[in-house]
């Protein structure tokens, strides 16, 4: 009988811990406090209690609300003695709701406000705000205090250091780390002086062209199109009689979408999708031609949502930028084909450029201008070498020569490529391959050098016809530079300004002249570095507008993708 009274002594025991857990961990349901001057006391507890049960249970607290910033969220409080941050006594505090309408309008700062609790800090705010019965619940003061506070050191994540990984190009200084503490110092910051948005300010980056890109959001969000149009495929088999049925099908529902045909079950005569794509042309401000090309099909596939995740990324990647670049540098933005030359926030001269091809892309790199050639010569890339030329020197072994191209050994000894058996070759040969200097190099009469793994530089061309075009990915991964002897005179400029006080010019733009004019290979050490920074932004500000570029080397796309694709 004793040992039956121990079992049932054990099992009440059990019971009444199990309740006293099942107490302390409650569901915040209809938690009321009838006197308001005990709101804030038993909002503390409340907040002890889920920060808790979500440390506990991977950042989700009893009520299902997933606090992603968990680890200094629960420092914060627990530093703070769990006080109530955003409201007292059954009222909301002005910063809090400072901190809602900033969510509201995130986009202002390429932000998604629905990463930041969004959909239930409104239902909670509407619900204390719009039912004075519902205040009196300790639960859902709780809920919203621990909401804001995640979305506080949410976005300032996000301000400081952005969603996508920082790229290697840059080191990152050991300031624009984010830890427990700093945030909560940032939080204190906010509590001490009430300016949530002269703080926030003060996390994003201090370049130009991000502000620009800020500037521009509002006009970009007013006039922008939400609606997610068919996505055309391009190209198709044109041979294929289901594949081009299936495309004009397709092509007729998207430009039915923009109101230029009727979407109907049978397809449109020649004459009918012409006259459509000419109205669609005119409504996109393109010249009405009628033509299906991949330029005109990506306009099609392009929409505001899209653009905005450029917006985003773009701002981004200013983000992963150094937190200050010298007062002189040169800006090569890939996308848009231009390269600017800044000296203390004056632009001194822009340049039409050319990059490499999609196959052989730009890299994204930072140096220092070392030093200019005139008349250099050119080494091929061993890249080019194997994919070009051997194909071309195994059936025609003159094909170098008709190229203007020498083969010299490693002593320097020029090679007849007739006596070589090419077939022998397959990822490479023992040579190098080089154009001599002159007029029809293809480096043009001027290169400029700097430190990097990957043999790139800015050069001259021989070919300066193409920079009449739009598009100017086409060349193997160098970049050519329109106006590059307005470059070069501003490097010789630059270096003047480093001479101490009667000291003579290394050499002057004379010297560039009279070399140039008389063909001469010189290399002209720069002294005073410039910075250089070959970047990648499909999105610019100009005059208050934002322009956007194509996505060349499907970089975006990536990061859209991997990083946004839900959003």
């Amino acid at each position: 009988m004793n040992r039956y009274k121990h079992i049932i002594l054990i099992f009440a025991s059990l019971f009444i811990c199990i309740l006293i857990v099942s107490c302390r961990h409650r569901k915040n349901v209809n938690h009321i406090v009838s006197n308001p001057e005990k709101m804030d006391e038993t909002v503390e507890d409340d907040i002890q209690d889920a920060l808790e049960f979500a440390m506990d249970n991977g950042a989700m607290t009893e009520d299902s609300l997933k606090l992603p910033y968990i680890n200094p969220l629960n420092s914060f409080y627990t530093n703070n003695k769990f006080e109530c941050v955003w409201s007292h006594k059954e009222k909301w505090d002005p910063l809090a709701d400072s901190m809602y309408r900033f969510i509201q309008n995130a986009a202002l700062y390429g932000l998604y406000r629905n990463d930041y609790h969004y959909k239930e800090l409104t239902t909670l705010r509407d619900t204390l705000i719009k039912n004075s019965s519902t205040k009196k619940d300790a639960a859902l003061w709780t809920n919203a205090d621990l909401l804001l506070t995640d979305a506080f050191m949410h976005i300032t994540k996000d301000l400081k250091l952005g969603r996508i990984p920082v790229d290697s190009v840059f080191a990152k200084s050991a300031d624009s780390v984010i830890t427990d503490s700093s945030y909560a110092v940032s939080l204190n910051e906010l509590l001490d002086k009430k300016q949530l948005t002269i703080l926030f300010n003060s996390f994003e980056p201090k370049y130009r062209g991000y502000w620009d890109i800020k500037n521009g959001i509002r006009s970009f969000l007013d006039s922008m199109d939400l609606h997610i149009y068919t996505f055309v495929p391009y190209p198709y088999n044109a041979k294929d009689k289901n594949d081009s049925v299936k495309f004009v099908k397709i092509l007729q529902k998207r430009l039915y979408e923009s109101h230029s045909i009727n979407f109907t079950d049978s397809l449109p005569t020649f004459s009918q999708l012409d006259t459509a794509i000419k109205k669609y042309q005119v409504l996109k401000g393109l010249k009405p031609d009628g033509i299906i090309s991949e330029s005109l099909i990506s306009v099609m596939n392009e929409n505001d949502v899209d653009r905005f995740k450029s917006i985003a990324i773009t701002l981004d990647r200013y983000k992963n930028m150094p937190d200050s670049i010298p007062d002189k540098y040169i800006w090569v933005n890939l996308p848009s084909f231009y390269m600017h030359v800044w000296d203390h926030d004056t632009l001194v001269f822009e340049s039409k450029i050319i990059c490499g091809k999609p196959l052989t892309p730009t890299p994204l790199l930072t140096g220092n201008i070392t030093n200019m050639i005139t008349y250099p010569t050119w080494t091929v890339p061993n890249s080019i070498i194997v994919k070009q030329y051997l194909p071309k020197l195994k059936t025609d072994p003159n094909y170098l020569t008709k190229l203007g191209l020498h083969l010299i050994n490693k002593t320097g000894d020029v090679i007849d490529p007739t006596t070589l058996n090419w077939k022998r070759y397959t990822a490479g040969i023992p040579f190098n391959v080089v154009q001599g200097s002159g007029d029809d190099n293809s480096l043009g009469v001027m290169k400029f050098n700097f430190n990097n793994p990957f043999a790139i530089y800015l050069h001259d061309t021989n070919q300066r016809y193409l920079f009449k075009n739009n598009s100017r990915d086409l060349s193997h991964g160098c970049v050519r530079v329109q106006e590059w002897q307005k470059l070069a005179y501003y490097l010789i400029r630059n270096d003047s300004l480093a001479l101490k006080h009667g000291q003579k010019p290394w050499f002057t733009t004379d010297t560039v002249n009279n070399l140039l004019a008389n063909k001469v290979k010189r290399l002209l050490p720069v002294r005073n570095k410039v910075a250089l920074y070959i970047l990648y932004f499909t999105c610019e500000g100009k005059d208050g507008k934002l322009v956007f570029y194509d996505d060349i080397y499907d970089r975006d796309k990536i990061l859209k993708e991997k990083y946004f694709a839900n959003e």
